[in-house]
């Protein structure tokens, strides 16, 4: 019950930064240039035709009634009418977000594969030419933008050697969408049977998840190399090396367990912030997840696509930090509720 306790009051403690982004994301919106109205009716529109879009639209309406609108229809569980796809914001998010999802995981995933044991390798051999690989790795990580990775990677492996599909989206024109069950088309297509799909699906979902790994990466590595090098210069450490226990059960059980708790940390930052950041990604493969909608949706000032996208990430770090939170007492037993 302690620790239900503690979830309710971090989630109660949430509920003022929910409230604040939904009065910032409404305001910024209402900032954008351009008129949504104007977009939805055509450029051979009317002013008259033009008004009576914005009056349907309700932005005819001064800005605290369009706010209490929109509140309301938070209440009800309704993001909104997007205006550039004509459907509800609700139902393009839900859509699009299996797309993204994958995308995020795979490139979570391999980035976890290479940073965690490359972080724990350079702190065990620090300054030895393992070290300077991570470093490099790091760097090289935060300094190149997504959006010229990507473009590299599809020059070098589509346009010069050939071995890389065209990158345009999930599935190559041969192939047509399995029956969604997971919203995952690797998996969907590995369920169907559909072999020659799911291996089509793989080879599209390769490029753009390495170029999203290659960003995560870096302060999973860096954090990792962080967490063990202060585990290694710990007391306890020096304590299980002077009891004579064997090298590996000393670097395994004792520091990296305790080095686990700030990569984790890390693990659910980076992932609820690639999920909502990668726009560039998505733009450059053609990828149709949440991030190209919100992006699109930005470009034509989409009021509701936008908050509806705003929000929904909003919650969604809300709900991450509140599993990380929970995760840490399975982690590290000395990690008591009432701390």
């Amino acid at each position: 019950m302690g620790q239900l306790a503690i979830i309710f009051a971090r989630v109660l403690q949430a509920v003022p930064t929910l409230i604040g982004i939904i009065i910032v994301t409404f305001l910024l919106t209402r900032a954008l240039p351009g008129d949504p109205a104007a977009y939805f009716a055509g450029a051979a529109a009317t002013p008259e035709s033009i008004a009576e879009i914005r009056a349907n639209l309700g932005l005819d309406q001064p800005l605290p009634v369009q706010f209490l609108k929109y509140v309301q229809d938070l209440g009800t569980g309704n993001l909104g009418q997007s205006v550039s796809t004509g459907q509800p914001v609700a139902t393009e998010l839900l859509r699009r977000l299996p797309a993204s999802l994958e995308l995020t995981l795979t490139a979570l995933l391999l980035s976890v594969a290479v940073a965690i044991p490359l972080g724990v390798l350079a702190a065990v051999r620090q300054d030895t030419w393992i070290d300077q690989l991570c470093r490099f790795v790091v760097t090289a990580g935060v300094s190149l933008p997504t959006f010229f990775t990507g473009l590299l990677l599809v020059y070098v492996f589509y346009f010069l050697l050939g071995v890389a599909p065209a990158p345009l989206g999930r599935l190559d024109l041969m192939h047509v969408t399995p029956p969604q069950v997971t919203g995952f088309l690797v998996f969907d297509s590995l369920i169907a049977r559909e072999w020659s799909t799911a291996w089509s699906a793989a080879k599209q979902l390769l490029l753009p998840s390495i170029t999203l790994a290659l960003f995560t990466l870096a302060p999973i590595a860096r954090m990792t190399r962080a967490s063990m090098l202060q585990a290694l210069s710990s007391e306890y450490l020096r304590t299980a090396r002077a009891a004579g226990l064997a090298r590996g059960r000393v670097l395994m059980v004792y520091a990296f367990r305790n080095a686990l708790l700030p990569v984790v940390t890390t693990l659910g930052m980076v992932f609820s912030f690639t999920l909502g950041a990668n726009v560039l990604v998505e733009k450059v493969f053609a990828w149709p997840g949440i991030g190209s909608f919100a992006i699109e949706a930005l470009v034509v000032s989409d009021y509701a696509a936008v908050q509806g996208f705003v929000l929904s990430m909003a919650v969604l770090f809300v709900v991450l930090n509140l599993f990380i939170d929970t995760l840490y007492t399975l982690i590290d037993p000395r990690v008591q509720v009432d701390g």
